[in-house]
């Protein structure tokens, strides 16, 4: 992201700031004080929060020119690890922000990046990208490390990219629970299959199980070969895909995951 875009808004700034100093899903007051210093801004004392930060943003865009200083404001407020003793306040916070920096075309991801965006032009954009995608996906219990792997183009609504970071999730968590550096389907053999295989989804004591595993590992490098490969290696014009495919997609790919964290190391002696 280029720091010397233009300077946001007054709108704009009343916007994040409203959203940073929301009275109940807001930064809390003392938070604002340390805050302000970390990214060398001038506190303007003890008023309302959302006036507080607003009058802050304003006086250092208008005296530096740029808008370096409220992103760093956003970055350092936004860090995950200041939430781990009230983990339930990152997340109406983060929405909240959102809902706000998407119209300058900016968001915050789950680690607490900026990211750029297509701008939001309506209130009703603005929500739905906001909301709309992280409620489906909690309504489908979609899997944690696909929601990490696919943040920044879920909020885009770059479903083509979307298939892709699914997909490179799979093969980053069979390669880091093996061990191993291939990929595609010589990763999936070499994770999957075999006897014993490197990665065992159940006890394979009976045909039954066994069958369940080969069958597994013929999942994952079908779903590699009908995913996977045309992302990688189609423009994205000629391989269209809408939310809905995208969605269940990412259900599948739930299931792939639970599979694998799931799945046991059998003894090679």
């Amino acid at each position: 992201m280029d720091e010397m875009e233009p300077m946001f808004t007054q709108s704009q700034l009343e916007a994040i700031a409203a959203a940073l100093g929301h009275t109940e899903e807001g930064l809390k007051g003392p938070e604002i004080g340390m805050l302000l210093p970390l990214a060398r801004m001038i506190d303007p004392g003890a008023i309302t929060k959302r006036s507080r930060i607003y009058n802050a943003f304003v006086e250092s865009q208008n005296s530096r020119s740029d808008r370096r200083a409220v992103l760093k404001f956003i970055r350092v407020a936004m860090k995950p690890e200041r939430y781990l003793r009230d983990t339930e306040r990152f997340e109406p916070l983060r929405t909240n922000l959102n809902r706000a920096l998407l119209f300058s075309g900016l968001f915050v991801t789950a680690s607490g990046e900026i990211e750029t965006v297509k701008a939001a032009e309506t209130l009703g954009d603005a929500f739905r990208r906001a909301n709309e995608l992280r409620e489906d996906l909690l309504s489908r219990e979609v899997h944690e490390d696909i929601l990490k792997f696919c943040r920044a183009e879920l909020i885009a609504d770059d479903y083509f990219h979307v298939v892709l970071e699914a997909m490179k999730s799979i093969a980053s968590k069979l390669q880091a629970r093996t061990g191993l550096i291939d990929d595609g389907a010589v990763l999936v053999d070499r994770a999957l299959g075999g006897t014993p295989p490197m990665l065992a989804i159940n006890a394979l004591a009976t045909e039954s199980e066994k069958g369940e595993q080969r069958g597994f590992a013929n999942l994952v490098k079908g779903t590699f070969g009908m995913f996977r490969n045309p992302t990688a290696h189609t423009a994205r014009i000629h391989w269209p895909i809408g939310k809905k495919d995208a969605e269940d997609l990412l259900t599948l790919a739930s299931m792939i995951h639970r599979k694998i964290d799931a799945s046991t190391m059998p003894s090679r002696l």
